[in-house]
């Protein structure tokens, strides 16, 4: 009962912070569009801070799970493992759109340097994951002398370009402007078929792509 009202919450909190912004939403605007008190959640959060902060955690031990069960399995390559990465975050991405839109919006203004780094340092452990996996394949002398903390950069800021320009993604797919290509198999499919294709030709030394 009690996880199913934090949850609303956070659902709200993501729908507000992306109509209003995180600075002109406020803690009684939340609590009147979930339809909760104040002091629910004051009492599951303490500040808009602290859950903002609860919201990037909750999505990144969801993406942690799947890096650490990448990372110990036997039976993959380092490839296959990448490969189910970028598959891994292109989905989580495109099925939590308004999420993104204010993680990235929040990141760029960086008002409060202390939440800045509380929610940077939440990612932390899954970009190790993905250095990690990366840095194998370079010590089996399968993939490339490659800088893999950029690797992984390169992954995300191209998934997140993709995300913050709907317009763009529209004009890709010659759809009307109304049209919502975060939904659509088509595009999701060209995004993670380029990928691939990028990442294969960075990384790999024998490459058959």
């Amino acid at each position: 009962m009690i996880s199913d009202k934090k949850d609303h919450i956070i659902n709200t909190a993501i729908e507000l912070f992306a109509e209003k912004g995180f600075e002109g939403s406020s803690i009684r605007d939340l609590a009147a569009k979930a339809d909760v008190n104040v002091a629910m959640v004051n009492y599951y959060f303490g500040s808009k801070d602290k859950l903002f902060e609860a919201i990037v955690e909750r999505k990144a031990i969801f993406m942690r799970g799947v890096l650490d069960e990448l990372r110990a399995n036997s039976t993959l390559s380092e490839i296959e493992k990448v490969d189910l990465i970028i598959e891994s975050y292109v989905n989580r991405f495109l099925a939590q759109p308004l999420f993104h839109k204010v993680l990235q919006q929040e990141l760029l203004v960086s008002q409060r340097v202390s939440m800045h780094e509380n929610v940077m340092s939440l990612f932390i452990k899954n970009t190790q994951d993905v250095v990690a996996i990366l840095e194998k394949g370079m010590r089996k002398k399968v993939f490339r002398k490659v800088d893999p903390q950029m690797t992984f950069a390169s992954i995300i800021g191209t998934i997140n370009q993709v995300m913050q320009s709907k317009t763009m993604c529209n004009r890709l797919l010659n759809k009307d402007p109304d049209f919502d290509p975060y939904t659509d198999e088509h595009f999701k499919k060209r995004m993670l078929t380029h990928l691939r294709q990028l990442i294969h030709a960075h990384l790999l030394i024998n490459n058959d792509l």
